[in-house]
């Protein structure tokens, strides 16, 4: 039998090819720093231009894991300037992200053993036992500090919502609800500024939530808007006197087709759409008025009930500026959230206790509202003083 030509030791193979592409990820996010470093300053190393605005000071390295393995990057240092740099600012969100799932696994009754393989195998470094429980402590530190954190400004608009998740009491389940705040700025910008445990969304969950939010520094809102929750409506009356509610539209809409035939939900659909797009408060409540004659006049009595007894808390929104008509009608502002907060905690499943439910919400509450979902404007808040 002839001698084989070429032969290789695979692992070597493997082993060599990994650490080619770990240097190439290296080498590569050092250029593109270098290359930011360079924009900012305005000059290439050692050129004087009189565009210049900053000088290099050498640089700091710091460790970087990456799906390639752990990377050592330089990060320059400017006088006359501090450097930061979007490659850094995505590091610190899968950072979070990382520990966000740590959670979610920890949560989920994974092992520490099957965390350390698993952290292996997505970001090419292994997490010792020690460190799997460190990360939890440290997380759940910062998250719940981030979730007491004081409101030192206004906030006009006020947006509240429940959400049910499923927790583990006595050898039996239950359902507990996480209540969720967001509010939009004094600047126009939305932000997270609360999240609680509440068994129910009871009159005395309501009271204790926005009281919370109240010590916290929360001020100057003008309007809370969210569905017509049992005790909601009292406890923002109690607490907040000087505060408008407005009914999410949405939420109204479904009351409404809740009692109508499958069959003749668009029709009522379109018609419920129309008494909110019309040009002011008064022509809304004779639209409203006119649909729920149509509605008895087709055998619709109950949902004509709800209609009458419901229109009036929808058209709150009419007394502000009719730029943010839109966007304060609904609760439209808080969905995403939620539908962010399902697909994370369907994965969990059951939580072991309402903590842990609270904690893995205001985790990845904190992520979004960390993220672009933080940084657009939303309003134009200004022209509440118009």
């Amino acid at each position: 039998m002839p001698e084989p030509i070429v032969t290789f030791n695979e692992e070597t193979l493997k082993s060599d090819l990994r650490e080619l592409v770990r240097r190439t990820v290296e080498d590569t996010l050092n250029g593109l720093l270098e290359e930011e470093a360079g924009d900012l300053v305005g000059a290439e190393r050692y050129e004087r231009t009189a565009e210049r605005e900053a000088y290099r000071a050498g640089h700091y390295e710091r460790s970087l894991t990456t799906s390639s393995g752990e990377v050592t990057i330089r990060m320059p240092k400017l006088k006359g300037m501090r450097f930061t740099t979007a490659i850094i600012e995505r590091y610190r969100r899968r950072e979070t992200s990382v520990e966000e799932a740590m959670i979610e696994m920890y949560l989920a009754g994974v092992s520490t053993r099957r965390i350390e393989d698993v952290s292996e195998i997505l970001w090419g470094s292994s997490v010792s036992a020690s460190t799997v429980s460190k990360l939890n402590e440290r997380a759940f530190a910062s998250v719940e500090e981030w979730r007491n954190r004081p409101l030192d400004r206004a906030y006009p608009y006020v947006y509240v919502d429940g959400i049910y998740l499923k927790r583990s009491w006595g050898g039996s389940y239950e359902n507990v609800a996480v209540m969720v705040a967001i509010g939009v700025n004094d600047d126009g910008y939305r932000e997270v500024i609360g999240a609680a445990e509440g068994f129910t969304e009871s009159t005395e969950c309501w009271r204790e939530f926005l009281s919370w939010l109240k010590s916290r520094g929360l001020r100057g809102v003008r309007m809370f808007t969210g569905d017509k929750a049992a005790g909601m409506v009292g406890s923002i009356a109690e607490v907040f006197p000087g505060a408008a509610y407005q009914r999410c539209t949405v939420h109204f809409y479904r009351n409404v087709l809740a009692r109508v035939p499958k069959s003749k939900r668009p029709r009522v659909a379109a018609m419920l759409k129309a008494v909110h797009a019309m040009e002011s408060r008064e022509a809304a409540e004779a639209k409203a008025l006119e649909v729920a004659s149509e509605l008895e006049a087709s055998k619709l009595g109950e949902a004509a009930k709800v209609v009458r007894e419901g229109y009036a808390e929808t058209l709150t929104y009419t007394r502000f500026p009719r730029e943010h008509w839109r966007r304060i009608r609904t609760n439209n502002a808080i969905e995403r959230l939620n539908r962010e907060i399902r697909r994370r905690t369907r994965v969990v499943g059951t939580f072991p206790d309402g903590r842990s439910a609270l904690m893995l919400v205001t985790a990845r509450l904190k992520y979004v509202a960390e993220s672009e979902w933080g940084s657009r404007r939303y309003l134009d808040v200004t022209l509440l003083d118009e």
